[in-house]
């Protein structure tokens, strides 16, 4: 397979850009939480010559080519991959023996490898099994979702995860004709709700974008690892250290945006004439709100048109109760977990660092 004819990094230069700077001491480490095929992460090794990388992905597939590319490239050295969800950073790192890292990545939703795929039902331009897992050793796929969740449920995901106006009305066709007629397929799903929702409510592309945006985030538990992958990161960041990240729909920025506000501001109740050292800002904004793709890069790369990039520095040492509060948040939740399943493998490739 041709790494390189089918992943394009999108915001490639302004990742590294951001990323790097934190990297200029020698053995400093930069976590690639969503490694995909090592397009961000080989570019970062390349930018920093004395750093490390480790590189998480739960996509066994993915992590086996990007293994083949730092070969090739002769980053190998200084790679460690990860078989594993991302919020399962902080299980990681101990694992590897690493207390702190100077900087924390994340390309959210799929990879390339994964639009790319006809196979796991990912995309409704493709007939394909209904799975969407990216994680080929958990359980849930998305055909069960389909065929066991409650009419409520599936409105929910739905509205919460695809801001589904139809919600309703596609969650009571599902149930309606899965007895006689179960989905099994992203055509018959594309099918669907191209009958439910009336062409004279519809907006620009296909209908469908927004149920599978939903069902591919419950099946994954995406925004619920977010939230949790987060507060890891940071009590995990040396000072000075940073978060980079990158999100493509609207729930995810705002997951990213509300958890870095939280340290961009005094900890005090409004008004007050004076601010304790250890309630002021920990975290400095590097880009100034969300940085966007200029008409140049959606040109060269159209799936950079919905990214939104933002970045956070570490700039002094985490307050206790921050440190406590994120712990806290980070804690697994035992019943998803459980529910969805996963397989993970620290250190695939033994000798890899």
């Amino acid at each position: 397979m041709d790494i390189d004819n089918i992943h394009d990094p999108v915001l490639l230069q302004d990742c590294v850009s951001l990323v790097a700077p934190a990297l200029r001491k020698p053995g400093s480490i930069v976590v690639d939480c969503t490694l995909g095929l090592a397009g961000h992460a080989s570019a970062f090794l390349q930018a920093a010559p004395e750093a490390r990388l480790i590189g998480i992905d739960r996509d066994a597939q993915a992590l086996g080519l990007a293994c083949e590319r730092m070969d090739r490239l002769g980053l190998s050295d200084r790679f460690t991959p990860v078989h594993a969800a991302f919020d399962e950073l902080t299980e990681a790192l101990l694992r590897l023996g690493v207390e702190h890292v100077e900087a924390v990545f994340m390309d959210l939703g799929l990879s390339s490898l994964q639009i790319d795929r006809n196979d796991r039902g990912f995309s409704y331009s493709h007939d394909a099994p209904l799975d969407m897992r990216m994680d080929q050793t958990q359980e849930l796929t998305a055909q069960r979702v389909l065929a066991e969740y409650s009419e409520d449920n599936l409105t929910r995901i739905f509205r919460d995860y695809g801001e589904e106006k139809y919600a309703r009305p596609i969650a009571h066709e599902i149930v309606g004709q899965r007895g006689a007629h179960p989905l099994h397929s992203s055509l018959q799903l594309d099918e669907l709700v191209d009958r439910v929702i009336p062409r004279f409510h519809r907006s620009k592309g296909n209908p469908a974008k927004r149920v599978f945006q939903a069902l591919r985030i419950e099946v994954n538990g995406e925004l619920d690892k977010l939230a949790r992958t987060l507060p890891q990161a940071a009590i995990r960041l040396s000072v000075g250290g940073r978060i980079v990240v990158e999100s493509y729909h609207s729930l995810e920025d705002k997951t990213v945006k509300s958890f870095m506000v939280q340290g961009l501001h005094d900890d005090v109740p409004e008004g007050l004439p004076v601010v304790p050292e250890d309630a002021k800002p920990f975290f400095k904004e590097l880009t100034r709100g969300a940085k966007k793709a200029n008409e140049v890069e959606i040109e060269h790369n159209p799936r950079s048109a919905s990214v939104r990039l933002r970045g956070v520095e570490l700039i002094r040492p985490l307050p206790e109760r921050w440190k406590t509060r994120y712990g806290e948040r980070a804690r697994h939740d035992d019943e998803t977990s459980i529910k969805r399943g996963s397989g993970k493998n620290i250190g695939a490739n033994k000798g890899r660092r």
